[in-house]
């Protein structure tokens, strides 16, 4: 089974890309969460997510921790991210542990940036999307045939990201108290249908954001008149959401 977690796309195309190759069931965890869903018992998880300051998102971490798994289920992890995951495999092996699960792997994709309150998403992701499918498809073979995935030994940068930042990441900066709509908002609720902690509402057909944010980009990125902004950090910006699907037939 291939469990993914997706704010703007990346990560649901990644996981689209290696279900090509290997042909096993597809599920979303935003939709597990929005529907109170609990996954099916397998011999195989590959979970697909974004990296949040160099480690796996807290909300997936904890659909993991509350899901039951059997003992000795082996599990890979593919992370994408915009630059690198840092030692974020150190916390997924002691994730695993917990849970009594097998880590094949932890695997990296790079892909188009789009943590639009820090930094700028790209202005030409063809090329970026381009090279993730490639390092997908070379990991999915590697799934396909049952390997482990090769360790590289983190930096000790990518150790202090993973680490101190990653702690002072989630309270400084993941809250939804920022985000506001211009004027420029027709109502058209798609933030809210994105949203995959129903953590919007519509009221006077204006979104409003409860206290339960991660900080995925969805709505910020999918609003069809770029009419949320957060505080002030992303006037002016470009968005970025992948809506395509993945179809090997026309690569």
């Amino acid at each position: 089974m291939i469990l993914y977690f997706s704010g703007t796309g990346n990560s649901r195309y990644i996981a689209e890309v290696i279900n090509s190759v290997i042909e096993d069931k597809l599920v979303s965890i935003n939709e597990c969460l929005k529907n109170n869903l609990i996954v099916s018992l397998e011999q195989q998880y590959i979970i697909v997510c974004p990296t949040y300051a160099w480690r796996i998102p807290r909300v997936v971490e904890q659909f993991i921790r509350t899901n039951h798994f059997v003992s000795g289920t082996k599990i890979y992890f593919i992370m994408t991210c915009g630059g690198d995951i840092g030692n974020a495999a150190k916390y997924i092996n002691r994730l695993c542990n917990e849970k009594n699960m097998i880590l094949m792997g932890v695997g990296e994709i790079v892909m188009p940036e789009n943590f639009i309150t820090m930094f700028k998403a790209p202005e030409n992701p063809e090329v970026i999307i381009s090279h993730g499918v490639e390092t997908a498809l070379l990991l999915a073979a590697e799934i396909k045939a049952g390997k482990y995935f090769l360790e590289t030994k983190p930096t000790f940068i990518g150790r202090f990201n993973s680490g101190i930042v990653n702690r002072l990441f989630y309270p400084m900066f993941v809250r939804a108290k920022g985000f506001h709509v211009e004027d420029t908002c027709i109502g058209c609720g798609q933030c809210i249908h994105a949203c995959p902690l129903k953590n919007i509402s519509l009221v006077d057909s204006r979104p409003i954001w409860d206290e339960h944010c991660t900080q995925c980009m969805a709505c910020i990125s999918i609003c069809p008149k770029a009419a949320i902004e957060y505080k002030n950090k992303t006037k002016g910006k470009r968005r970025y959401y992948l809506k395509d699907s993945y179809n090997k037939e026309i690569k």
